[in-house]
């Protein structure tokens, strides 16, 4: 991970944010708006948050995602309610990863190290056909290149399942990391602080119950193993 970051009480460089409302008011200096830096959390993430208003109320659901450099994708069964509402509607989707747990010397300034993204914008159905399917491919090789190691999708698959897009416009990352930040008078006290790292990392691809007979690990699933997350 190379994202510059900061602590809580030390500013960091950034860009304007695309517009005020991803504008960070709390805690200022972790924001970063700087798109490259954006990308970069989002393609270290896996799962998505897509907050939407449904008939029912407000839901927000953990989805798969991908992305272009114009348009984040997510996607589901044409049967899902969420991302139906979602269509043509204004939308909030956020990518958080955790990277550890901070400690400090009084539990009011415990705290975590993470890297978070916030997208917003209306979500736009995914019609056409080519990019329908490039929104599948992107979503399912977002993790792995898993795509061309399988058998391609049927046209009935394909229809089958519902793709929105949100345009990578509105955005703006939250980012923390090192130790926590104290009272003075805390510490010169007699209590542990410092912080604990978060390390995931790929194990070991385990083969399905039900092979017929023994195949060999693709080698986009073997060369995970052991990698950081």
């Amino acid at each position: 991970m190379s994202v510059v970051v900061a602590r809580d009480d030390r500013s960091m460089p950034t860009t304007d944010p695309a517009s005020d409302r991803v504008r960070l008011r709390r805690m200022a200096s972790r924001a970063v708006y700087d798109r490259a830096a954006i990308l970069e959390i989002l393609d270290a993430g896996m799962i998505a948050h897509l907050g939407v208003v449904t008939d029912q109320g407000p839901i927000v659901l953990p989805m798969a995602y991908g992305r272009n450099d114009e348009w984040m994708y997510l996607h589901g069964s044409v049967a899902n309610a969420a991302l139906r509402a979602a269509i043509g509607q204004d939308v909030c989707v956020t990518v958080t990863i955790v990277d550890g747990f901070v400690v400090a010397r009084s539990p009011f300034h415990n705290s975590m190290n993470y890297r978070s993204v916030v997208v917003r914008g209306a979500a736009r159905h995914v019609d056409d056909h080519d990019e329908h399917v490039a929104a599948l491919r992107a979503v399912s090789d977002h993790v792995a290149p898993t795509w061309d190691g399988g058998r391609e999708p049927t046209a009935a698959e394909i229809r089958q399942t519902l793709a929105v897009a949100v345009p990578l416009v509105e955005a703006s990352a939250k980012v923390r990391h090192g130790g926590p930040v104290d009272e003075a008078d805390d510490i010169a006290g007699p209590h542990w602080a410092g912080h604990i790292p978060i390390r995931r990392v790929w194990g070991q691809p385990v083969p399905s119950e039900d092979l017929r007979e023994e195949r060999p690990v693709p080698n986009h699933v073997a060369s995970l193993a052991g990698q950081p997350l």
